[in-house]
């Protein structure tokens, strides 16, 4: 059988193809000897709204248990940050989460829980993989009503759980008595049921249970959510918009305009809210596509910043050695002081609305504060499906140094954290990378205008596809 290995964020593949009970039992196995080796004696699995995840959730369970591994099984759908808070509720060693977050939905996948609640870090994650048998043992799997009575498998209410946090940490009646109408899409994903518990008056939009997401990727970027856009921009009822991808654990907004407002700019708006308003302090740790404005923003607060290689588990290690104000990704993956060393994309929609809430501005009026302080930009991807011969090309190209000038101007310099990074003004630049999770390569641009990003991207793409 063919290896299994983790990408950026776990291991996702095609369900029937790779993705098959076989093989999860295989990457079960390896994770249940991996918990064994290093003295752990419980895990929590939970699983999205993807298809058969309920099985695959359940093979998972079946898989630990035959090792002796006591299992907290999420009885019904939950979201990614779920899972992590129940692994410190329970003081479990790790959780497992059948998720393949925002990717296409065909796609499924496996994620690795450390027992402080966020990412395994990329050590535990390499030694998990290094287990992975060629193929999945003999094991006699018991029913899950076997193993309950043997005590080796628990049902746990995640959702309850996470519900109880967020009224412990935020001031709910608050946000509420601020009259804020706010608009909610779950994309179809994990964050549908809870959101209109926490605040029953949103405005849902694809906040039902369709493990196929209807043929789109759950990924809460604009192209891809013009449903919420436009009822924002119909209804001047609504004063903002939150979206949310298939495990709930990235985020997308919009302003009361149906503006979107990117990832970069909400890593903006919570350094401005928690430093500013919150008077708190701490490293901002962010991620190499991230936009430059953050470093900009943090001299200008005299915070610690550090930029990393792309992946949440990286922000995550810096978490568990240091006090993290904020860290996040381009991709909408965000978290910040106060909560389990997650991205969370619910917790970070409602940090921000309680910050409209508890200064009366609306989300525009916030972005304005940001841009007297570090300027305007503007930023977009575009998402390239290449077959591999030229991928690599593309970045063999970039390894050599052959690009040196690109959408017309020429490459002043070039950073290479994690992809190439080509600066090519002063606030203008852009960035090639492939997919860590998926086949394609990445084209990533900032400039100080929407007009000067697309135009760029457009040009690069050109000459990249010859």
């Amino acid at each position: 059988m063919s290896k299994i290995k983790f990408g950026t964020d776990g291991w996702r593949a095609i369900i029937a193809e790779e993705y098959t009970v076989e093989n999860v039992r295989r990457v079960a196995t390896a994770t249940a000897l991996w918990v064994k080796q290093n003295g752990g004696t419980s895990v929590v699995v939970g699983h999205d709204c993807r298809f058969a995840g309920e099985l695959f959730a359940k093979n998972t369970a079946q898989v630990l248990a035959a090792h002796g591994i006591k299992v907290y099984l999420a009885k019904d759908f939950v979201s990614t940050p779920m899972v992590s808070l129940g692994v410190v509720k329970t003081q479990s060693y790790l959780g497992v989460v059948i998720t393949a977050s925002h990717n296409p939905p065909d796609y499924n996948g496996f994620k690795l829980k450390s027992k402080f609640g966020g990412p395994s870090i990329q050590a535990d994650i390499n030694a998990v993989e290094n287990l992975i048998p060629a193929q999945a043992p003999s094991l006699e799997l018991q029913s899950l009503e076997k193993l309950q009575a043997q005590n080796l498998l628990e049902y746990i209410d995640l959702e309850e759980l996470y519900l109880q946090e967020v009224q412990q940490k935020f001031d709910i009646a608050t946000i509420q008595k601020a009259g804020i109408r706010m608009a909610y899409d779950a994309m179809y994903g994990a964050g549908q049921r809870v959101m209109q518990r926490i605040l029953p008056e949103i405005v849902a939009l694809r906040c039902e249970h369709n493990p196929h997401f209807y043929g789109q990727a759950p990924e809460p970027i604009h192209r891809n959510l013009l449903g919420l856009s436009n009822l924002i921009k119909n209804d001047p009822t609504i004063d903002c918009g939150l979206a949310n991808d298939g495990d709930a654990d990235r985020i997308g907004m919009y302003d009361e305009n149906g503006n979107f407002v990117d990832s970069h700019q909400i890593l903006l708006l919570l350094i401005h809210y928690l430093y500013k308003y919150k008077q708190m302090t701490g490293k901002v740790a962010i991620t190499f596509s991230v936009t430059d404005k953050v470093k900009k923003l943090c001299d200008l607060y005299q915070l610690p910043y550090q930029v990393l290689p792309i992946g949440f588990k990286y922000i995550a290690e810096i978490m568990l050695q240091e006090t993290v104000l904020v860290g996040g990704e381009e991709s909408g993956g965000i978290c910040a002081a106060g909560h389990i060393p997650e991205r969370d994309g619910i917790w970070m929609g409602l940090l921000l609305l309680e910050l409209m809430a508890k200064t009366g501005k609306k989300l525009s009026e916030l972005m304005d504060e940001i841009y007297a302080l570090v300027g305007t930009f503007a930023f977009d991807r575009y998402d390239l499906h290449l077959d591999n011969s030229l991928k690599n090309q593309i970045i063999d190209n970039c390894k050599s140094g052959v690009y040196t000038s690109l959408a017309g101007m020429p490459v002043l310099r070039t950073e290479t954290i994690d992809g190439f990074k080509f600066y090519l003004a002063e606030d203008t630049w852009l960035m090639i990378r492939p997919s860590g999770t998926e086949p394609l390569l990445r084209v990533y641009c900032e400039a100080p205008t929407l007009g000067e990003v697309h135009q760029i991207l457009d040009k690069v793409k050109n000459f990249l596809l010859g």
